[in-house]
Formats: C-alpha cells, structure tokens, sequence
C-alpha cells in the first residue's frame, strides 16, 4: 500500500535554461605590428581556450558581436555584426576574426559569441 501512495505523488520538473550554443569571447584589439594597425582583423580571445591546439578547432566558426543601440529598429535596440574565424594568433588560444563590418574601437573589451557552427568534423 505505501508504494501506491508514493507513485501517485506529482512530480515536480526544475525550469532549466536555455542551452547555450555558442563560446564566449572578448575582442582584445585589432592585428598590429608596432607601427601599422589592420582594423579589418579583429583579435579574440576565447574562454577556456588557452593554446594553440585549441584554437584550431574555432578556424571558420561563425563570431556575432551583439550590442545595444539607441534607437529601435525592427520593434529591437539590440544589432549583431557577424564574422569568421579565419586564423590563430600566437600560442595563448587567440584567434583572428574577419568581420562584415570592421568593429568599433569602442567595442575593445566587450564579450563576442563564438558559435560552434559550422562543424566541420561530422
């Protein structure tokens, strides 16, 4: 009889969150050398993301730089700029992001998604 009682109790299911799909990253700065700087080459660093190895499993992943505007358009403030990993930088897991709009100098410092799409190892 008790274990009747006790399978007739309702089962209480936890909200989860949603899952997420993509890396975070922080755009460091643009490729330079000691005189010349290349704005259309965005420098990232991605989290948990620390040597080179690592790094090459990002080349032609897709990065959205997502920022908040003033003024709304299509009923939204927020606005992405979209881009791709197209190399490594150095040995500390950074990588090279092309982007389709070269990012803003302001944008130094803020956080990038990295996705993890396309997936070229199916």
């Amino acid at each position: 009889m008790a274990k009747e009682v006790s399978t007739k109790q309702k089962r209480v299911y936890k909200k989860q969150q949603p899952v997420r799909l993509y890396a975070k990253g922080v755009f460091t700065g643009f490729r330079r050398s000691r005189t010349l700087q290349h704005e259309n080459q965005a420098l990232v660093a991605i989290q948990n993301c620390n040597d080179l190895k690592g790094a090459r499993y990002y080349l032609g992943k897709r990065v959205a730089y997502v920022y908040k505007a003033k003024n709304t358009v299509n009923n939204t403030r927020f606005r992405c700029v979209w881009g791709k990993v197209i190399n490594t930088h150095g040995h500390a897991g950074s990588v090279r992001v092309k982007f389709a709009k070269n990012l803003t100098a302001r944008a130094m410092g803020s956080t990038v998604r990295v996705m993890l799409y396309p997936n070229k190892t199916i």
